[in-house]
């Protein structure tokens, strides 16, 4: 367990530089431990660490870790694909869904979410580069369904989410991270009070830092790759 906390602090200090060389401050900055096939105890001992953010990708696998989990003050995201069948717990038990793709979703999720919670925070994938193994709207449908995600009632549309082609040059990953960023700006302009960007990964924090990313998603490099 000592590791994992080594690990965060690693990572910690990575995000804490890439501010600094951008000019911004860490303060901006939500880390979010993406805990999918980790263990309880390994959650347990990230949140003894500091860490209070975790994105779950499974809803099979998510439920029973926040049921073990429910005596830490911890907050969860969903950041996976979404069935229309798997939308009521959704919208139930996380406090954001980073992955709303399709406005049936979005529609389901406002329907099913509790009156006496807050509004479920919402992020919109974009499907940046073209990929047809990813999820997410195409940057030119993306207009339509964020005004109209935003008029939503239980729900709150904070932004957008990313996750582009991979890559380890860093040109070409700031590159497709400053197109989400503007895709943001643009919205901005339609008068959407938007305020998140959530990109970035274990590979290329610095990129997205270094082009506005306000949440990472950050796997491998606390928990390790996976199997």
């Amino acid at each position: 367990m000592a590791a994992l906390q080594d690990a965060l602090q690693q990572v910690n200090h990575r995000i804490e530089r890439a501010y600094a060389e951008s000019g911004r401050s860490p303060s901006e900055i939500s880390l979010i431990a993406v805990s999918k096939a980790q263990t309880v105890d390994s959650l347990r001992a990230l949140a003894a660490a500091g860490q209070r953010a975790f994105g779950e990708s499974y809803l099979q696998e998510a439920l029973p870790k926040m049921a073990a989990l429910a005596d830490l003050a911890l907050e969860w995201l969903f950041i996976g694909p979404i069935q229309s069948n798997k939308t009521r717990p959704i919208a139930e038990q996380f406090a954001w869904v980073h992955s709303v793709d399709r406005l049936k979703i979005a529609e389901r999720l406002s329907a099913q979410r509790p009156i006496h919670l807050s509004p479920l925070n919402v992020c919109i994938e974009v499907n940046i580069s073209g990929e047809a193994s990813k999820g997410g709207v195409a940057p030119a449908d993306l207009t339509a369904l964020a005004q109209a995600v935003a008029q939503l009632p239980r729900l709150r549309l904070r932004g957008l989410m990313a996750i582009p082609a991979a890559s380890t040059n860093r040109v070409e990953q700031r590159a497709a991270f400053h197109q989400v960023s503007e895709l943001l700006r643009q919205l901005r302009t339609l008068g959407l009070p938007l305020d998140t960007v959530s990109m970035g990964m274990s590979d290329d924090l610095e990129a997205a830092i270094a082009e506005g990313a306000t949440h990472l998603r950050i796997g491998a490099a606390l928990f390790g790759a996976r199997r």
